[in-house]
Order: structure tokens, then sequence, then C-alpha cells
């Protein structure tokens, strides 16, 4: 059933049809992990609207699998949807029409940047309304069989956004150090046991589905096969030996014709029919493959073949008994039947009826005149017979043509089926659970995935909890300490959630993220002429122009590759957008000036990684533990140097001149009153968020008086503590972080504050006034409905 029937010439005889240009580039597209999945063939044919706001409608045909996909995205001027619906593709060839400004347009000038080892070729004008169908019919000799094109219409809406830098940087396709390893995202999820569940799941990694109820019905079914053991060991035996269906169908369609599909097939094939290796085993497989009772002359045909067999088993027998030889009957392709008896067995010369003799080893293979007219008597009734089955084939193909894309979707079926059970898989394995989908990103004892396994009991789970609140995480810490090993975790952990997998923590719920942003450490592009500071310039330039309020962004390492005034004043500038956003940053740095600064602004929080330091002994210890506030050593940068055989004039010289530059920097510090009142405003917009998730959590009784008097006492020492200048205990620090309160914000979801503009609306006419110690908020005799109506 294959669904390409002519392939005529070879690549290098192929010219040029007309209406068609030769190539503009020549080249050979890298093989990487995705595209040596299936080899696949892609042909796409790209254009783009007229008007302010680009629209780009994209065709994409799978030689290999039958497949054509109609896109028609809204995109940006930056053309990143674009790029990314190319990437998760990946065409050989990709198709412009054939104009005079085609070439000199800014969406043909980004995708030869982004992607330039990408084949583009030109096409007429009159021939663009059937663009990719008469290209691959006239320039590549390829045509379809009638209704065996599986066409589909694949929206830009419903899916995560991830660009190229943040799928190489998260290694969800490809190991950086390795392309071979399965070190990666994908390597890792891939437990799956067909070609077509691997491919749905590269294409869900790359762009993994926004739709709530999609995602939440992967969650059930997962759950389901991990919690049934008989079901999920019955599945997976079942796809072991599953061929790639999308290669062998050619339609789809409603599903309702594949019961007459399969009578349609019973009545014409016999249920015994399978692929044979051996010439004659196959041979006879083929012939006997159509049912008796189909076609009369065929049933004629095969009894003739039926009885030239058995004459040329019958004529092997009678020389046997006349000369007195063990003889065998044997059958290949060149010579059809033919005679074989040991060499040992027989000593002279072969009776004269005895031709085409040959030997071979201890073996003399031989053939009579009567053999070979039997043979070719047996030939032509051999053909007669094919040539009548495979019209009888025919028929049946035609048949199914008309009902057979039914099969497609189930096709499609198994390969989620064969996705979901390979997160079953992974479930069962390891000590992974069930998400939630709610308006906030919390996360309990989380675990970066790949690390865990080739970390296994030595890796540190940490927690997260994100709102728009707490929407700007900046995590500092020395050298080392597993910063980019935690923000890189929250985003793969986001990707395995969309997807319908299961993630490493003991408790996570995501909200629904439209797009994935990472900015990682680099080294310099030597080859592209450009250097980390350049590169991570770039990116970011496309983060700010790309990012929302339904965004992700990771950064680490932001300003490194440049003087440390310049890299600070900018991760300021970068920072700041970032937060006007109200996208969920995390952001990885060594600036602590920046963690200080930017602690004043609504929403952002500071964390860091804990490091134990022994003064005594010069010894570090990376605790891997993420805690609040920013990082408080001072010198951590000469503890690590200590570790290593520095001359220790060198280091007591690093040491006095740190000392002497941090004094400055502390002297060149001043407290102002506009600092104070925006710290206690930012006090207060963390104190409204704690009361909205307690009030809508399901926490009460005693536990939630005794949380509430915390969170009091808290909130009014904090408070004090500002009143009179004593800043020990920094608004970034606070009650949100504290670890107590931040676990029963994460057990205890609630919904968020409207907006960032609300909670202003709250304190907008805070004039200073701060609650005391002798302030309460909660007593001892308070109900519970009496502190709500507080």
């Amino acid at each position: 059933m294959s669904s390409i029937l002519t392939d005529n010439d070879p690549p290098s005889e192929r010219r040029p049809r007309p209406g068609f240009s030769q190539r503009t580039y020549t080249g050979t597209r890298p093989t990487t992990s995705g595209t040596s999945i299936a080899c696949q063939e892609v042909v796409c044919a790209i254009s783009e609207s007229r008007g302010v706001s680009p629209t780009v409608g994209l065709a994409f045909v799978n030689l290999s699998t039958s497949e054509a996909v109609l896109c028609q995205i809204c995109d940006s001027n930056s053309y990143a949807r674009t790029i990314n619906k190319l990437a998760v593709f990946e065409p050989t060839e990709l198709l412009f029409m054939n104009t005079a400004s085609a070439r000199q347009t800014m969406l043909y000038d980004t995708i030869q940047n982004n992607i330039p080892d990408l084949i583009i070729s030109s096409v007429d004008r009159r021939y663009w309304s059937d663009r990719v169908l008469k290209y691959i019919e006239l320039q590549l000799d390829m045509t379809f069989t009638f209704h065996s094109l599986r066409i589909k219409f694949e929206a830009s809406q419903g899916s995560m956004m991830i660009d190229l830098s943040t799928a190489a940087s998260l290694e969800l396709i490809q190991n950086l150090q390795n392309a071979k390893s399965r070190d990666c995202l994908f390597g890792l999820l891939n437990e799956t046991q067909t070609q077509m569940g691997s491919r749905l799941l590269r294409t869900n990694v790359l762009q993994p589905p926004t739709e709530q109820e999609k995602i939440a019905a992967r969650y059930d079914a997962v759950e389901e096969l991990s919690t049934k053991e008989d079901m999920f060991y019955a599945i997976r035996e079942a796809l072991k030996n599953f061929i790639d269906a999308d290669k062998v169908l050619t339609s789809a369609c409603a599903t309702s014709n594949y019961e007459s599909i399969k009578n349609a097939i019973d009545e014409t094939l016999n249920d015994d029919v399978v692929y044979q290796r051996k010439p004659l085993d196959l041979r006879n497989q083929r012939t006997y493959a159509v049912k008796t009772g189909v076609n009369s002359l065929l049933d004629v045909a095969r009894q003739a073949y039926k009885e030239s067999n058995a004459d040329a088993a019958e004529l092997v027998s009678a020389l046997s008994e006349r000369h007195n030889l063990t003889l065998e009957l044997k059958y290949d392709t060149a010579r059809n039947y033919y005679i074989s008896l040991s060499a040992f067995e027989f000593e002279g010369a072969l009776p004269e009826e005895f031709i085409n003799v040959f030997k071979r080893r201890d073996r003399i293979e031989c053939q009579t005149l009567d053999l070979v007219k039997l043979n070719q008597r047996i030939s032509d009734s051999h053909h007669e017979v094919i040539s009548m089955s495979d019209q009888a084939v025919q028929e049946l193909l035609e048949k199914i043509c008309e009902g057979v894309p039914s099969l497609f979707k189930i096709s499609e079926a198994i390969a989620t089926l064969d996705m979901l059970s390979a997160f079953a898989h992974l479930e069962t394995i390891q000590e992974y659970v069930r998400p939630e989908i709610t308006d906030v990103l919390a996360i309990k004892s989380g675990r970066h995935p790949l690390h865990e396994k080739i970390l296994k009991d030595k890796f540190v789970p940490n927690d997260t909890y994100a709102s728009q609140q707490s929407r700007f995480q900046i995590i500092t810490g020395c050298n080392m300490s597993g910063k980019s090993t935690y923000i890189r975790s929250i985003a793969l952990m986001v990707i395995m959630a969309h997807i319908g997998c299961f993630v490493p923590a003991d408790y996570a719920s995501f909200p629904i993220i439209h797009q994935l942003f990472a900015r990682a450490a680099t080294v310099d592009e030597i080859n592209a002429s450009v250097s980390t500071f350049a590169a991570e310039m770039r990116e970011i330039s496309y983060i700010l122009r790309n990012v929302d309020g339904r965004s992700l962004v990771i950064v680490d390492e932001l300003g490194r590759g440049t003087s440390t005034t310049d890299g600070l004043a900018i991760a300021i500038a970068i920072a700041e957008a970032l937060v006007d956003s109200h996208a969920l940053v995390w952001f990885a740095t060594h600036f602590r000036d920046l963690a200080r600064i930017m602690a004043e602004r609504s929403g952002v929080v500071n964390l860091s990684l804990a490091v134990k330091l022994s003064p005594e002994s010069s010894k570090m210890a990376m605790l891997y533990k993420v805690q609040e506030g920013h990082v408080q050593e001072k010198f951590y940068g000469l503890a690590l140097a200590k570790v290593l055989p520095f001359p220790p004039q060198v280091l007591d010289v690093a040491r006095r001149v740190s000392t002497h530059l941090y004094k400055i920097a502390e002297d060149r510090a001043i407290s102002s009153k506009a600092l104070g009142i925006s710290r206690k405003r930012n006090l207060v917009l963390q104190l409204r968020e704690q009361l909205l998730q307690a009030h809508n959590g399901n926490i009460n009784g005693e536990k939630l008086r005794q949380w509430l008097k915390r969170l009091q006492d808290d909130f009014a020492m904090r408070m004090a503590g500002l009143e009179t200048g004593d800043d020990v205990a920094p608004v970034d620090d606070g009650v949100l972080n504290n670890e107590e309160n931040r676990d029963h914000l994460i057990h205890n979801l609630a919904q968020e504050p409207k907006s960032d503009e609300d909670s202003f609306e709250a304190v907008e006419d805070f004039d200073g006034t701060v609650l005391t110690e002798g302030t309460v908020l909660v007593s001892e005799e308070d109900s519970e409905e009496e502190m709500w109506d507080m």
C-alpha cells in the first residue's frame, strides 16, 4: 500500500521542469537526532499576506508518511512563530514564489539567517495555487495515489512556543556535549515502542499543548495506565512489534468506516498471509494471498499452477527411483526448480539426461530437460495467477481508499497511547507526581529530571513558588552552587507537565504557559564571529520583543561577557523590563547589587543557593539548597580560590583588595525615605497576597489560627524594623519566602489577585502607618468567621 507510486529518476538525474527554477542553495542538511528518527523528507511552501501585521501561510508535505499539514500563523515582525514551526517540521526544501521582490522580504532574510542550511527553491506564480503538489509531481517525479494524502490544518494557537535557542540550551532534543547521547529531555522521555509514538513525543517536546482539557485528559490516562498493571503490560507488549503505520496508511477520515475496511480485507485476503523470507514461500504466499471464490479465473489458474508444481515433485521422485539416488527438489529465484544431490553419494559422471550441472562444495545441482519445460509452464501459470491476484488486490485497495482514512486516526491514537504508556513507564520507575493546573507555579521537592537520572540518590530537591506577586525571582550564589540546575529544572518540569507527563517532585502545580524562553550561558560563537556578550544580547533582545504575561523566562548569568559596570547596568534594565512584562522569570546572577536594587520592586523575590563555609579550614561545602534572601557571603569567590593551589601572597592581596572595595561600596549606600516607603508598600502587598491565599486555601481551624498568628508576628517585626531603620530582615526575605509559609502556599493553592493594579489600588493611600506588636490581626478568642470578617 505504498502511497508514492513513482520515483523514476535518481536525484542526480532530475531536471527542472517548466515553471520551476533551479534551487538557490545546494547543500546537505545536517543530520540531527530529530531527523534521524524516521529519515523523513518534508517539502514546505511558504507565503506571506500583505499588510501591517504579517500573516504567514505554510504547507508541509511529508513524502515519507503521505501527510500534508497546513498552517496559518499570525506572526510578529520577528517571525518567531514561523521559524519555530519550521524548526518543528524540519523541511528538507522550502518553496518561495518566484517574483522579483520575494528574495527582498524580511521573511526570506529571517529564514536564511536562522536556518542557513535549508534548501530554498522558487516556483512560478502561475503554479503557486497548487504549488507543493505540482512541484512534487513535476520536479521530484513523485505522485500520490487517489485518496491517499492525509491533509490537516494545524493552527499556531494551542501550543507553547519554544524558540530554537531555548530548545538547544535546555537540551530538549539533543545533548550539548554529545549529539548521540540520550541525556536530553527527549531521550529521557522516549520509552516509546513505535516510530509513530517517537515522532509524536518529539513534536510535543518542541511544541507542548496549552489546552487545559487535553492536558488533564492525558494526566488521567497516564494515571490509569500506571495504576492498572495488567492493562499497562498488555499495551506495552502489543506495541512492541507494531509497524510504522503512518508509512503504510494513505488516507484519513471518520473512524466509523473501520469495520467496513476490515470486512473488505477479510473477504479478499486469507487470514494466514504474512510476509515470508524464503523465495519459494514468498512466491506461494503471493500466489495464494487472495481467497478462493473471489475470482473464478484466478481459481482455475491457481489449480493449473498447483498441478504443475505437483508434476515437478513427481518428476524428481521418478528420477530418484530410476537412478537409485537421493534427489531433492530445490527452488531459487534465478533457476526456479532444480535438483540437488550429495556429491559423495554418486561417483563418476551423471547420466546424460541431467543438464546444467553445478558443483557447490559437497552438493551437486542440476536440472533435466523435462524439469526445464515444467519450470517454464509453472512460470507462465504463476505470472497469470499473480496478474489476476494483483488485480484483486488493486480492487481491494480502491475499496479501502474510500474509507481507510479512519486508519490514520487509529494510527494517531496508537501513537498517543504509545507516548502516554511511555510516560506511565517513567512514573513506575521514577518517583514522579501528577501535576495540577492552577494559577500559580508551586513545586514541592522538585528535581532536575536529567541530573536526577545521573546522580540518582545524591540529587538535592528544592521548593519553588511563583505568583504575580513573586513573579521575578533573582537567584544568587557562588559558582557550582547549583543555580543553573535549579532554574533549568523548573523549565523542564513545565514542559513535562504541558505534554501530559508526571514530574519529578512531591507536589507540583503549574499555570498554562504559552511561551518559554531560556537565556543560558554560552561560549563564543567563533564560526559566526559572535562573542558571548553579542550572542546573549541578541537572545535577550528576542525575548524582550516577544515576552508577555503568559510567558516563562529563565536567564542564566546575564552580562558576564562585558565589563562589570556595563553588565550590571544592562542586567538591571533588562530585569526592569521583564518585571513589567508580568512573565514568570527566574534570573540567576552573580551581581549582588542587582539583588539589592531590584528587591524594592513589587513582584521581585530574592533567593540564593546555600553554601557552608568553614573559616578555620577554608573549606566550602555546596548544599545545593535554595534559601530565602540573596547570598550573604561576601567573599565566596576567594573562599573557592583557597581550595585551589594558588600562592598564599596572591590570595592575601586579593582578600585585602576585596575588603577595601566592599567597604567603599558600603559607604556609598545611602538609604532614603522613598526607599523606606517602597519597602513598606512591598511588605503590605506581600501580606495581602498571603491573606488571600489563606482565605481561598483549605486550611482551617486551629492550624489557620496558628498560621495567622505567626504571619502577624512576622509582619509586625519586619515593619517595625523598617521604621527603626534596622535592615536585619530585608523585605525580600519576607513572609512570602519563609519556608513554613511557602509550604503552606504550596499545599493550599488559591486564587491570585486580579492584577498588580488591583494590589496597588489597595495600598495606594498607604501613608506609612504600620502595624506594631500591639496591633492585633487575630486574637485567641476570635472565631474563624470573625477572622475573615476582619
